[in-house]
């Protein structure tokens, strides 16, 4: 069984304090797009939000299962600890609430890799990755919660098995790689929007 994790319980302070899961795209809000995406390769979807308050904003997202951080302000760290405890799935994959263009496609291949494995995570040439666009074994992730505690995905990532997978290779499923387009300012939105024009 496979889980997905939509991490949606950031501040938002870059985006002007503008809660960015909710923002369009093609004629879609972000977490609709990432719920509808998911739902072809995963078996249950959860989002993370960031107290009982906002996990009523989705309210209205069907077929998915909504919770609060457990322990709030831990940042991403603390949203994968959640969506981990709630998760019955062998593998989850995480991702931010702020990519709207994940390819189905580029997750079901992560999946693939990520067997044998506590994780597989994208990374770039400069050595970047990308943990928040990445797959992780649940056992694996629930043992490293058990262990010292991480502060940051660095952190986290540090205790894991990893199978690191060079970002070019996915170009096969997605040719420009806008699977990892992240949306932190208005700017980004626009540029956004300048390749794919609202209707």
């Amino acid at each position: 069984m496979r889980s997905g994790i939509i991490l949606a319980g950031g501040e938002a302070r870059r985006a002007g304090g503008r809660e960015k899961y909710f923002f369009s795209h093609c004629g879609e809000t972000f977490i609709s797009r990432l719920v509808s995406t998911l739902n072809e390769v995963v078996d249950e979807v959860i989002i993370v939000a960031r107290d009982s308050e906002q996990c009523g904003r989705f309210s209205s997202i069907a077929g998915v299962r909504v919770v609060p951080d457990l322990y709030p302000g831990r940042g991403p760290v603390g949203g994968i600890h959640a969506g981990v405890c709630e998760a019955e799935g062998d593998l989850v994959f995480a991702v931010a609430c702020d990519m709207p263009c994940v390819s189905g496609a580029v997750v079901e291949y992560l999946f693939h890799v990520a067997e044998g494995f506590g994780a597989a995570i994208p990374r770039w040439e400069n050595g970047m990755t990308e943990p928040l666009h990445a797959v992780y074994q649940r056992q694996a992730l629930v043992e490293r919660f058990m262990g010292a505690e991480a502060h940051s995905m660095r952190d986290l990532v540090a205790g894991l098995s990893v199978n690191y997978v060079d970002c070019n290779l996915l170009r096969r499923y997605d040719s420009d790689l806008m699977t990892f387009t992240n949306i932190n300012h208005a700017e980004d939105l626009a540029r956004l929007r300048a390749v794919f024009p609202e209707e």
